[in-house]
């Protein structure tokens, strides 16, 4: 019996008989560059010029092409015919976990001797490697720890962006650290603002713990009488551990500003710059920390009772805030040390 391809001269009769909705995109380019071959006499060059194609990749699936089966457009697997199988039988890797629990210390190569001596037959220190591995058998439980917390932390950080702001004193506070140096001298002035009412506060430092931070809060929080809602800080380290163990011991919420977004936090950043250039920049700087923080409240006096604020209409915060939140007499140690 004699079979014709009727397809060899009727332009897209292979189309007519062999739908393609199942082929993929790859296939059905494939299968117009047979279409286009046949309709213009096998013309291999024409074909490869038309597509941009090798002749060498039009010939290899010229080769594979079957009329009646489409399929053999597709791609072919390109994973190997022979897959390395396991070779750890479940026993094994049972037998594997205990030595590791048992003896958490000992490397690879000992657990391999010491699986020899039990149990009579030979392991590679490979295999016992991949069990420790595949169930993280590792002796640092407390690094591992350590990064889960910090992890959790940072997922559960409150974003500033989360707080529906209201132009109340005393609902959200910015709290942000200046370092500055001096002769080889390190030091940290914790500074916050009240976003509404310009209300400020600042103290200096020896160093940026957050435990002196937790003590920054304090004092302000005293401060302001125990009106405060909200803080925000940016995501520095300070403002973590005994700083947010503060902020939940006094009931006020903890938020942080994106990163690298100064924007979030653009009032204590205008007022970090006040501070710098009316306070740090006309000589105030001294070593003795008590001295240094006696004169700094002297001028929070002057910038929160005198000094006229444009974005207040000219009057002082302490003018501006005064029927809605109460601020207690400022001096250095409004707070224990």
């Amino acid at each position: 019996m004699q079979v014709i391809f009727i397809g060899k001269w009727l332009p897209g009769y292979t189309k007519l008989c062999h739908p393609e909705p199942n082929l993929s995109q790859e296939a059905k380019l494939r299968l117009k560059w047979m279409d286009y071959y046949r309709n213009h006499a096998n013309n291999a060059s024409l074909t490869c010029r038309y597509f941009g194609i090798s002749r060498k990749t039009f010939y290899k699936w010229l080769k594979r092409y079957n009329r009646l089966y489409l399929d053999s457009l597709e791609s072919q697997s390109r994973a190997p015919l022979r897959r390395r199988q396991r070779e750890i039988t479940p026993i094994q890797e049972l037998k594997i976990i205990q030595l590791r629990k048992q003896y958490i210390r000992y490397g690879k190569e000992k657990l391999s001797r010491i699986y020899q001596n039990i149990y009579g037959e030979t392991i590679s220190s490979w295999k016992i490697q991949k069990v420790i591995e595949r169930h993280k058998l590792y002796y640092h439980p407390q690094k591992a720890a350590r990064i889960r917390r910090k992890r959790q932390r940072s997922f559960q950080k409150k974003r500033i962006t989360e707080l529906k702001q209201k132009r109340i004193s005393g609902f959200l506070l910015q709290i942000d650290t200046i370092v500055f140096y001096w002769n080889n001298l390190k030091r940290y002035i914790l500074t916050a603002i009240d976003r509404y009412s310009k209300i400020a506060f600042a103290r200096v430092y020896k160093t940026h713990s957050s435990y002196n931070a937790r003590d920054f809060l304090y004092r302000l929080n005293y401060l302001l009488d125990d009106k405060i809602e909200n803080v925000q800080t940016d995501n520095g380290s300070e403002f973590l551990k005994y700083f947010d163990k503060g902020c939940k011991e006094l009931n006020i919420n903890h938020y942080f500003s994106r990163n690298h977004t100064p924007e979030d936090n653009s009032t204590n950043e205008r007022f970090n710059r006040t501070l710098q250039e009316e306070f740090l920049r006309q000589g105030n700087f001294l070593l003795d920390l008590q001295k240094f923080n006696q004169n700094l409240t002297e001028w929070l006096v002057e910038y929160n009772f005198r000094r006229p604020h444009q974005a207040l209409g000219y009057i002082p915060p302490i003018n501006f805030q005064a029927k809605y939140l109460k601020v207690l007499p400022m001096y250095p140690s409004s707070t224990v040390a």
